[in-house]
């Protein structure tokens, strides 16, 4: 927070920003439980998990006070114990994994890339070039 010249406070940082760090961080935590899904793909009882953090970060942006309610969201592991399984027990499809992991990356690289876009134009409105 900084305040203008008029006495008023300004956040630097809005509530896009706040919510492309809590989608990465989401994002983050999903490629970890997917990337252990892969690991334990040939694990007898292994019960895949994944995290679904687009649906947390949009409750949170529906939600009335949005930087609350995005410094508060937590991304949550959840078992996926409903789907078909192996005779060992085992419900990892390598393939699905494989294919979740490349759409958490483009989502991951789309919030990346956003964000180095909105510090750019905070670098441009401070007077910073580099």
């Amino acid at each position: 927070m900084f305040q203008k010249r008029d006495g008023t406070d300004v956040d630097l940082f809005d509530t896009s920003m706040i919510g492309l760090e809590r989608g990465m961080a989401g994002a983050n935590l999903r490629e970890q439980v997917l990337s252990n899904n892969l690991a334990n793909a040939n694990t007898p009882g292994f019960k895949r998990s994944d995290v679904d953090f687009h649906d947390v970060l949009a409750q949170a942006f529906s939600a009335g006070d949005n930087v609350s309610q995005l410094s508060n969201m937590t991304f949550s592991i959840q078992n996926s114990g409903g789907t078909t399984m192996t005779a060992d027990g085992n419900n990892v499809d390598v393939d699905t994994e494989m294919s979740d992991l490349a759409q958490n990356s483009l989502d991951y690289q789309g919030m990346t890339s956003v964000l180095a876009s909105r510090v750019g134009i905070l670098k441009t409105a401070i007077g910073s070039v580099s």
